[in-house]
């Protein structure tokens, strides 16, 4: 008992910021393993080592920690999706670096991924606004890539960004759902070959003339 209310005491000392990570991460913790229905306030206040008023300071409710939770992670996926498309200018290696951040998000610590693809709460309109955001800006950096190069309408890069998103994501999810059978960048080169022979086909598109 002691011990917890030093903890406590401690933790009422942090800076703003600092406490807000501190009570991000015992959430985390809890959503991820019990979802967002069986998850309890009191339970991410004691993991967090705070009191329970200290908790609706930061976040008047369980969604709304819930929905800050679910922008983290959002935005990791989609800064993890920008950073290997921007890694080359080679698209011949953009198609493995895109696999290679989604299998890369999935095994993250936390395995915050499931508060994106495998959440109890999507049914919501503020979480499916932010799953389908998840999905469809990955998407269009995707297809951004394929209609400057191949020779297709915006409307099929589009479907061909989707496409090969929701190939990563689905495929990454599956390969860990297995316990990782194929090591990781097996995995990765093969979904990332699948991809290219299947895109690449397309004949490059014509540049532009002023």
């Amino acid at each position: 008992m002691i011990a917890t209310s030093q903890a406590r005491q401690a933790s009422n000392r942090l800076p703003r910021p600092a406490r807000r990570k501190q009570l991000l991460g015992a959430a985390r913790e809890v959503f991820v393993a019990q979802g967002y229905h069986s998850a309890a306030m009191d339970e991410i206040a004691e993991r967090a080592g705070v009191s329970k008023p200290v908790l609706y300071q930061h976040f008047p409710g369980k969604l709304e920690l819930y929905l800050a939770l679910l922008d983290e992670s959002v935005a990791e996926l989609i800064g993890a999706v920008s950073a290997a498309l921007a890694s080359t200018t080679d698209n011949r290696q953009r198609v493995p670096a895109t696999f290679r951040a989604f299998f890369e998000y999935v095994s993250g610590a936390g395995e915050a991924f499931r508060l994106v693809f495998e959440s109890d709460l999507s049914n919501e309109p503020a979480v499916r606004a932010r799953l389908e955001r998840a999905i469809a800006e990955c998407g269009a950096m995707v297809s951004e890539f394929i209609r400057e190069d191949a020779g297709v309408s915006d409307a099929e890069a589009d479907l061909l960004g989707m496409a090969l998103v929701g190939m990563a994501q689905v495929s990454a999810r599956y390969w860990l759902s297995t316990n990782r059978r194929i090591d990781q960048e097996t995995a990765e080169d093969l979904l990332a070959r699948l991809a290219w022979r299947g895109i690449s086909d397309w004949p490059l598109a014509e540049p532009a003339h002023d």
